[in-house]
Protein backbone atom coordinates (compact mmCIF):
# COMPACT_ATOMS: atom_id res chain seq x y z
CA UNK A 1 0.00 0.00 0.00
CA UNK A 2 2.64 2.53 0.73
CA UNK A 3 4.65 1.93 -2.61
CA UNK A 4 1.24 2.09 -4.59
CA UNK A 5 0.01 5.27 -2.74
CA UNK A 6 4.24 6.53 -3.12
CA UNK A 7 4.09 6.04 -6.85
CA UNK A 8 0.73 7.75 -7.14
CA UNK A 9 1.96 11.08 -5.43
CA UNK A 10 5.06 10.55 -7.67
CA UNK A 11 2.92 10.89 -11.08
CA UNK A 12 0.52 13.33 -9.78
CA UNK A 13 3.23 15.68 -8.69
CA UNK A 14 5.64 14.96 -11.35
CA UNK A 15 3.33 16.88 -13.59
CA UNK A 16 2.54 19.74 -11.30
CA UNK A 17 6.27 20.35 -11.51
CA UNK A 18 6.41 20.59 -15.08
CA UNK A 19 3.39 22.58 -15.28
CA UNK A 20 4.64 24.98 -12.99
CA UNK A 21 7.99 25.04 -14.43
CA UNK A 22 6.50 25.55 -18.07
CA UNK A 23 3.99 28.55 -16.66
CA UNK A 24 6.91 30.40 -15.42
CA UNK A 25 9.43 30.02 -18.51
CA UNK A 26 12.09 27.67 -16.98
CA UNK A 27 14.51 26.40 -19.59
CA UNK A 28 14.90 22.02 -20.10
CA UNK A 29 17.36 22.06 -17.02
CA UNK A 30 14.83 24.41 -15.11
CA UNK A 31 12.00 22.14 -16.15
CA UNK A 32 13.55 19.45 -15.41
CA UNK A 33 14.80 19.97 -11.85
CA UNK A 34 11.45 21.82 -11.25
CA UNK A 35 9.87 18.07 -11.68
CA UNK A 36 12.03 16.26 -9.50
CA UNK A 37 11.80 18.50 -6.85
CA UNK A 38 8.21 18.51 -6.43
CA UNK A 39 7.79 15.10 -7.37
CA UNK A 40 10.37 13.63 -4.82
CA UNK A 41 11.46 15.98 -2.43
CA UNK A 42 8.92 15.62 0.11
CA UNK A 43 9.33 12.22 -0.02
CA UNK A 44 13.52 12.74 0.20
CA UNK A 45 12.69 15.37 3.43
CA UNK A 46 10.58 12.89 4.85
CA UNK A 47 13.04 9.98 5.06
CA UNK A 48 15.83 12.20 6.38
CA UNK A 49 13.67 13.23 9.51
CA UNK A 50 13.45 9.53 10.64
CA UNK A 51 17.24 9.10 9.42
CA UNK A 52 16.55 6.49 6.40
CA UNK A 53 17.76 6.20 3.21
CA UNK A 54 15.72 7.74 0.88
CA UNK A 55 13.34 5.82 -1.04
CA UNK A 56 14.46 7.85 -4.34
CA UNK A 57 18.12 6.33 -3.61
CA UNK A 58 17.79 3.17 -2.80
CA UNK A 59 14.98 2.12 -5.69
CA UNK A 60 15.73 3.36 -8.97
CA UNK A 61 11.58 3.62 -10.07
CA UNK A 62 10.33 6.61 -9.06
CA UNK A 63 13.62 8.47 -11.12
CA UNK A 64 12.89 6.35 -14.18
CA UNK A 65 8.63 7.62 -13.46
CA UNK A 66 9.25 11.01 -13.08
CA UNK A 67 11.49 10.83 -16.51
CA UNK A 68 8.46 9.11 -18.24
CA UNK A 69 6.37 11.70 -16.81
CA UNK A 70 8.36 14.09 -18.01
CA UNK A 71 8.77 12.68 -21.85
CA UNK A 72 5.36 12.61 -22.40
CA UNK A 73 3.86 15.53 -21.14
CA UNK A 74 7.02 17.47 -23.76
CA UNK A 75 5.91 14.85 -26.45
CA UNK A 76 1.98 15.56 -26.14
CA UNK A 77 3.05 19.68 -25.73
CA UNK A 78 1.60 19.98 -22.51
CA UNK A 79 3.72 22.77 -22.39
CA UNK A 80 1.89 24.51 -24.64
CA UNK A 81 -1.80 24.31 -23.32
CA UNK A 82 -3.65 27.12 -21.68
CA UNK A 83 -4.57 27.37 -18.07
CA UNK A 84 -4.25 23.31 -17.63
CA UNK A 85 -3.94 23.96 -14.23
CA UNK A 86 -7.60 25.01 -13.09
CA UNK A 87 -9.04 22.22 -15.31
CA UNK A 88 -10.84 19.15 -13.52
CA UNK A 89 -8.54 16.25 -14.30
CA UNK A 90 -5.75 18.09 -13.02
CA UNK A 91 -6.73 19.26 -10.11
CA UNK A 92 -7.62 15.90 -9.08
CA UNK A 93 -4.65 14.48 -9.56
CA UNK A 94 -2.86 17.23 -7.91
CA UNK A 95 -5.55 15.90 -4.75
CA UNK A 96 -4.46 12.25 -5.49
CA UNK A 97 -0.61 13.50 -5.15
CA UNK A 98 -1.62 15.48 -2.10
CA UNK A 99 -3.64 12.75 -0.53
CA UNK A 100 -1.35 9.77 -1.30
CA UNK A 101 2.00 11.79 -0.36
CA UNK A 102 0.19 12.36 3.07
CA UNK A 103 -0.71 8.69 3.87
CA UNK A 104 2.87 7.58 3.02
CA UNK A 105 4.32 10.59 5.47
CA UNK A 106 1.39 8.94 8.06
CA UNK A 107 2.83 5.13 7.24
CA UNK A 108 6.82 6.00 7.76
CA UNK A 109 5.84 7.94 11.44
CA UNK A 110 3.97 4.98 12.37
CA UNK A 111 6.19 2.58 11.42
CA UNK A 112 8.77 4.56 13.35
CA UNK A 113 6.28 4.97 16.49
CA UNK A 114 6.26 8.61 16.35
CA UNK A 115 3.76 10.35 18.33
CA UNK A 116 0.69 12.38 16.90
CA UNK A 117 2.68 15.62 16.21
CA UNK A 118 5.43 13.55 14.51
CA UNK A 119 2.52 11.92 12.34
CA UNK A 120 1.18 15.62 11.32
CA UNK A 121 4.66 16.47 10.85
CA UNK A 122 5.45 13.55 8.19
CA UNK A 123 2.08 13.84 6.40
CA UNK A 124 2.31 17.32 5.96
CA UNK A 125 5.90 17.73 5.07
CA UNK A 126 5.78 14.55 2.79
CA UNK A 127 3.15 16.32 0.86
CA UNK A 128 3.75 19.67 0.54
CA UNK A 129 7.57 19.91 1.26
CA UNK A 130 8.82 19.14 -2.53
CA UNK A 131 6.45 21.49 -3.65
CA UNK A 132 7.52 24.61 -1.32
CA UNK A 133 11.28 23.27 -2.31
CA UNK A 134 10.22 24.11 -5.93
CA UNK A 135 8.16 27.60 -5.08
CA UNK A 136 11.76 28.77 -3.38
CA UNK A 137 13.74 27.95 -5.93
CA UNK A 138 11.62 29.81 -8.66
CA UNK A 139 11.11 32.75 -6.10
CA UNK A 140 7.69 32.36 -5.28
CA UNK A 141 5.39 32.18 -1.97
CA UNK A 142 4.97 28.64 -1.93
CA UNK A 143 1.85 28.03 -3.08
CA UNK A 144 0.63 25.82 0.13
CA UNK A 145 0.80 29.69 1.93
CA UNK A 146 -1.75 31.29 -0.23
CA UNK A 147 -4.35 27.92 -0.52
CA UNK A 148 -5.54 28.50 2.78
CA UNK A 149 -7.01 24.43 2.39
CA UNK A 150 -4.13 22.82 0.65
CA UNK A 151 -1.63 21.78 3.76
CA UNK A 152 -4.98 21.32 6.10
CA UNK A 153 -5.85 18.43 4.01
CA UNK A 154 -2.41 16.81 4.68
CA UNK A 155 -2.95 17.45 8.42
CA UNK A 156 -6.34 16.00 8.15
CA UNK A 157 -5.23 13.16 6.58
CA UNK A 158 -2.52 12.50 9.12
CA UNK A 159 -5.10 13.12 11.54
CA UNK A 160 -7.19 10.11 9.82
CA UNK A 161 -3.99 7.53 9.47
CA UNK A 162 -2.77 8.26 13.47
CA UNK A 163 -6.37 7.08 14.45
CA UNK A 164 -6.92 4.30 12.47
CA UNK A 165 -3.16 2.70 14.04
CA UNK A 166 -4.56 4.07 17.74
CA UNK A 167 -7.78 1.78 16.92
CA UNK A 168 -5.58 -0.61 14.42
CA UNK A 169 -7.75 -0.58 11.97
CA UNK A 170 -5.43 0.11 9.06
CA UNK A 171 -5.79 -1.87 6.41
CA UNK A 172 -6.75 -1.96 2.22
CA UNK A 173 -9.76 -0.49 2.48
CA UNK A 174 -9.70 1.86 5.28
CA UNK A 175 -7.11 3.32 3.42
CA UNK A 176 -8.79 3.33 0.32
CA UNK A 177 -11.56 4.82 2.16
CA UNK A 178 -9.49 8.26 3.71
CA UNK A 179 -7.90 8.28 0.16
CA UNK A 180 -10.93 8.69 -1.14
CA UNK A 181 -12.25 10.30 1.67
CA UNK A 182 -9.06 12.95 1.00
CA UNK A 183 -9.12 13.66 -2.82
CA UNK A 184 -13.36 14.31 -2.48
CA UNK A 185 -12.48 16.95 0.60
CA UNK A 186 -9.63 18.83 -1.27
CA UNK A 187 -11.62 18.77 -5.03
CA UNK A 188 -14.72 20.22 -2.96
CA UNK A 189 -12.03 22.72 -0.72
CA UNK A 190 -10.80 23.99 -4.02
CA UNK A 191 -14.24 24.77 -5.90
CA UNK A 192 -15.54 26.45 -2.83
CA UNK A 193 -12.68 28.37 -2.22
CA UNK A 194 -12.20 27.27 1.48
CA UNK A 195 -9.72 28.89 3.51
CA UNK A 196 -8.43 29.18 6.76
CA UNK A 197 -9.58 32.83 7.76
CA UNK A 198 -7.17 35.43 8.57
CA UNK A 199 -6.53 36.44 11.86
CA UNK A 200 -8.30 40.30 12.36
CA UNK A 201 -6.38 43.28 12.75
CA UNK A 202 -6.80 45.29 15.70
CA UNK A 203 -8.19 48.68 14.35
Amino acid sequence: MFEIAEYIGIIAFAMSGFLVATRNGLDLLGILISTFLTALGGGIIRDVIVDKTPYTFSHNAPALVVLLILCLLIFFDFHKKASIENRFAFIVSDSLGLVSFSITGALIALEHQLNLTGVLALAFITAVGGGIARDVIINEVPFVFKSGFYGTVALIIGLGMYLLEYFNAINFYTMLSLLCFGVVLRVVAYYNKWSIPLPQKRK
